[in-house]
Parts: structure tokens; sequence; C-alpha cells
């Protein structure tokens, strides 16, 4: 499959055994193609099954159905990933869901709903798959952070504070894990276009905006983030565990 992730080639990757959550739109589709393209055996999960088919038939990768706020249901499909795959290698908690809203407005509902699309499958899809791995000695495991809770983000609390708490999450489970071969290390990206950024939040002046901000002069798109994930799910990230890989373009210096 030629792509424009031929550049570079990580022969660990090849045949390697990835699991990518929220992979049929936005950043995860772009980690779909990814890691596809490098010869991984790509397996995800998404809720939308028009898009996950659309994405499936393009990449060759495994689509489940499955909604990540139902943990049962998320242990169960990726219990049936483990089966057909013998075990997962590379985990990528990808999923979430950057809904606004204002403090004034939230309900014990709503909050309980923002954690649980952006904290709560994080931490139980990384401890379904951490048996197998530790029967393997190895696996990496990728959380998916945000730096709009470093820059204090309004609008927004209930993402922020998920965001947030992945940060913490991710260095204790890497201590827990380490001692078992697995490394746990969390991606922050920063302002990344995407669909969905265009449809619901683009505003005029808003890419210079950010551009202005930045340190790098250029709009950020979902492959700078997939380029990172495929570094972390190789071999060549071996020695890197705990740790906040930011992919915002210098936005956070300021």
């Amino acid at each position: 499959m030629s792509s424009a992730y031929d550049t570079v080639r990580y022969s660990s990757l090849e045949g390697r055994a990835v699991l990518i959550t929220g992979g049929a739109s936005g950043i995860g589709a772009e980690m779909v193609k990814a890691f596809a393209a490098q010869g991984a055996m790509v397996s995800f999960i998404d809720i939308d099954e028009t898009e996950g088919r659309k994405v499936a038939a393009a990449t060759g990768a495994a689509f489940s159905a499955c909604d990540i706020t139902d943990i049962p249901a998320l242990c169960a499909t990726i219990a049936d990933i483990e089966q057909a795959c013998s075990g997962v290698d590379v985990l990528v908690n990808n999923a979430g869901k950057d809904d606004r809203h204002a403090m004034g407005d939230i309900e014990p509902e709503s909050w309980r709903r923002a954690l649980s699309l952006n904290l709560d499958h994080q931490f139980f899809a990384t401890q379904a798959v951490a048996p197998r791995m530790t029967e393997k000695g190895a696996g990496s495991i990728i959380m998916l952070g945000s730096i709009s809770w470093m820059r204090g983000r309004p609008g927004m609390v209930g993402y922020t504070t998920a965001k947030a708490a992945i940060n913490g999450m991710t260095k204790t489970l890497a201590r827990e894990l380490g001692p078992s071969g697995i490394r746990v290390n969390c991606i922050v990206p920063g302002a990344i276009v995407t669909e969905r950024q265009l449809k619901l939040w683009a505003s005029p002046g808003q890419n210079q905006q950010f551009i202005d901000q930045q340190a790098l002069k250029f709009r950020l798109e979902a492959s700078h983030v997939a380029r990172m994930a495929l570094f972390l799910g190789s071999d060549e990230s071996g020695g890197c565990t705990g740790a906040n890989f930011v992919v915002d373009a210098g936005l956070t210096q300021n």
C-alpha cells in the first residue's frame, strides 16, 4: 500500500497487532491509515458504523462497532479482537469528544458523560489488554491527551478535567506495567485541523490566530499526531515510558 507514511518504515510494526479506539474519523482514522501503511494488523473500534466501514474498506483494517462508554461491551469487543489477533501489541486510546459547555449548564449526568467519553475507557481498555501483554512481556499503550488542560481553555471543563487526569494515569500505569515490559505514553495534540473542528468551531481568522501563537507557522493536521503514534508503537521508542509527547507546533510555549 503506497501512502504518505512510506517515507519512514518501522520494521517492528510489520505484522504487529494494533488496536485503535475511535478510529472512524479524525485523528483516529488517520492513525488507522498510518499503522496499516506500515504493515501492521490493525483493528479499530468506533460507534459510527457507516464511517467505520468506509475506513475499513479503504485501509484493510478490521472494524468493530462499539460504544466505548459501555465498558462491559468495550471489554467484550477487545476480548474478541485479542482472540482474533492472538493479543494486542499496541493499544491506542484515541477515542474522545471535545464538547463545549458553559460551567453553569453542567448537570451531574453531563459531567459523568464527559468523563466517560474521554477518560474512563482509556483506563478500562488498558486494563483489558494488560494481561496478555504481560504474558508476552511487551506492549505499547498510547494515551491521547490534549493541550487544552495545559492552557486552561474555558468552555470545556469536563473535557479538560478528563485530559488532565490522563496525564496522571499515564505516569501511574507506566510504573505499574513497566516491570512487565509494557510502555505507557501519552500523545498531547495541539490545535489539529479535523473535519469536526472545521464543521463546529472554525471561524474567520482562527487559522491565523493559532499560527500567530505557535512557534511553527503552519496548521497541524491529523498526520502529525499519527506519525508520533507510529514512533511510540514501534521498537524505536523502546526506552520511552510515562511521558507526554506534545505535538502542538510550540503552542504551549506561550
